[in-house]
């Protein structure tokens, strides 16, 4: 497919999904969101790709809705009432339902919106010199379903000093990390793509059933309690039982070779 704000490519078994306006510090526009929910589906629908990698070109990495577009354009916030109140949300991976692994790479700044990217990631790297910031309030708007899917990471309170104090503090990346909102900071921050792509190369060569079947039970967890969480865990694990990867890893093992997982 082509995209005029995203770069979508390939590297081995990872996908690569990339912010493409760093004129507008990768702000989402219109046309944006929709070009995320066709690159999500088109790299989750790909037999080829295991694992995704998010990250942003230029300076920053994600900074939310264009701002300016919303000031100029007549119609504002209205443009998203129907799609909030229906809770279709289909920009960001977590609300599409993909179930392969996601790697974000934070390369800069990253505000508002863009803390989607990174409350929906399955595994957050950040340069050393990125930092993290949410304006909502600083611009009449509320900070919600961002905020409230970053608790799953981090202390509730660090989350609500960010989205009462607004735009103007920065969180640094090291701060990030210290909280839980980032797994890894990477120094020099120009290594960031490489360390984001050896790392999904890593997750790549387990089995791609396995992997999604995993990431659907550790998200589902999120939404039951205990009992119930451990109860749809295990209908996962049942549900691979037969697979041909469950013969493979342990020939393969068994062997001393890698395993030959089945495609898909």
């Amino acid at each position: 497919m082509n995209y005029q704000t995203l770069v979508v490519e390939r590297r081995g078994h990872v996908g690569w999904l990339v912010f493409d306006r760093p004129d507008r510090r990768n702000a989402m526009n219109g046309l944006m969101r929709e070009e995320l929910r066709r690159a999500w589906s088109e790299l989750a629908g790909d037999p080829g790709v295991r694992v995704i990698v998010n990250t942003g070109n230029g300076p920053s990495f994600q900074t939310g809705a264009d701002v300016r577009e919303l000031a100029t354009d007549g119609v504002g916030m209205e443009r998203y009432r129907a799609s909030v109140e229906s809770f279709d949300l289909g920009f960001t991976s977590w609300h599409l339902g993909i179930d392969k692994p996601v790697i974000a790479a934070v390369n800069g700044v990253c505000a508002g919106g863009g803390l989607h990217f990174v409350a929906d990631a399955d595994i957050v790297l950040a340069a050393s010199d990125a930092s993290f910031t949410d304006p909502h309030v600083s611009v009449g708007q509320v900070s919600a379903i961002e905020t409230i899917g970053l608790m799953r990471k981090m202390p509730a309170e660090a989350v609500l000093r960010m989205a009462l104090v607004g735009r103007y503090e920065r969180m640094t990346a090291a701060r990030a990390h210290e909280l839980g909102m980032v797994g890894e900071v990477v120094d020099p921050p120009d290594r960031l793509r490489e360390a984001a792509q050896d790392l999904a190369e890593k997750i790549a060569r387990n089995s791609p059933a396995a992997l999604r079947a995993t990431k659907r039970a550790l998200w589902g967890a999120l939404e039951h309690g205990l009992t119930d969480a451990c109860k749809a865990g295990a209908a996962e694990l049942v549900g691979l039982w037969g697979h041909p990867d469950q013969i493979e890893g342990p020939a393969a093992f068994a062997e001393k070779r890698e395993p030959r997982w089945k495609t898909g």
